[in-house]
């Protein structure tokens, strides 16, 4: 463009704008300017109205980051309070425990001495039912010791080492114990049999070889009765659940259930002052010669 056709316009629009601004001073242009006024009052709403809503929106973004922020502090604080409430629990279940087997301690036979041993380990083999305990021969641990709760007879020390040691189970299903039917009426010293209670890996317990004619009940209590002295005597088994003839009908057996849950055994004691008889004294001598069968 010319230089000089840019000087005419520039001359010209500072003419109008003069012009304008004269007439606007006079109120001549008052008319005009109400209605240019409207929709620019239109326009200033709605610029006014976007302006607010993304101020709301950024306030929203913020706040809703510092709840972020807030719900994951007390995410964490939770994780930190539930982590608590479980070792205060196991504690409580460790007290409890210990405690029941604290009164058995001193109700029981005083002849007796304890020592109180964690299960570290589970036998997971299909055929075995058997557990291992941290305490050994530093304990005074040995093999063929007792092993008990509060509640009864758990099973017998088998294996042995300076600082652990592992317990056959009475469910095992090579256990076996010389038991005696407790019947709840203690004056009925007729049912008062003796028979052989046999491990089930299912976790129940069978009485083998009871009388036939014995009348025995639901809910007796089974116990040791020491015969043999490979158990101490009067240690609870468990109570009957049934109890039928057995397959050749020459005696009854009973389902015995534990009072035990082998299953979730924590804490057991040994009785490490028991001395089973050693029967083999009391067997014929073998002529010279002639082998045991």
């Amino acid at each position: 463009m010319p230089r000089g056709n840019r000087i005419v316009r520039l001359v010209i629009t500072l003419t109008l704008v003069l012009l304008l601004i004269y007439l606007s001073s006079t109120g001549a242009l008052g008319p005009l300017e109400g209605v240019v006024a409207v929709p620019m009052g239109f326009v200033q709403d709605g610029v006014s109205g976007i302006t607010q809503g993304i101020d709301g929106m950024i306030e929203d973004i913020s706040n809703f980051r510092r709840l972020e922020r807030r719900n994951q502090d007390l995410e964490e604080a939770l994780s930190v309070y539930q982590a608590e409430l479980a070792e205060l629990r196991e504690k409580g279940a460790d007290y409890d425990r210990l405690a029941a087997l604290l009164n058995y301690d001193r109700y029981g036979p005083e002849d007796r001495e304890y020592v109180t041993c964690d299960v570290i380990g589970v036998d997971t083999s299909r055929f075995v039912r058997a557990i291992q305990i941290d305490c050994g021969r530093r304990d005074g641990v040995e093999i063929m010791d007792p092993v008990v709760t509060e509640l009864g007879m758990v099973g017998r020390i088998v294996k042995v080492s300076a600082t652990g040691a592992e317990v056959l189970l009475l469910a095992d299903p090579s256990s076996r114990v010389n038991a005696r039917i407790q019947p709840a009426n203690p004056d009925d010293q007729a049912n008062r049999v003796n028979g052989v209670v046999v491990g089930q890996l299912s976790g129940d317990l069978i009485m083998s070889f009871l009388p036939v004619d014995a009348e025995i009940q639901e809910g007796d209590l089974v116990t040791t009765n020491g015969l043999g002295q490979t158990f101490p005597a009067d240690v609870a088994l468990g109570r009957v659940m049934s109890v039928g003839l057995a397959e050749t009908e020459l005696y009854q057996e009973a389902r015995v259930r534990s009072l035990v849950d082998f299953d979730r055994l924590e804490i057991v004691q040994v009785i490490i002052n028991f001395e089973p008889v050693d029967m083999s004294v009391f067997e014929e001598p073998q002529p010279e010669g002639e082998t045991a069968p």
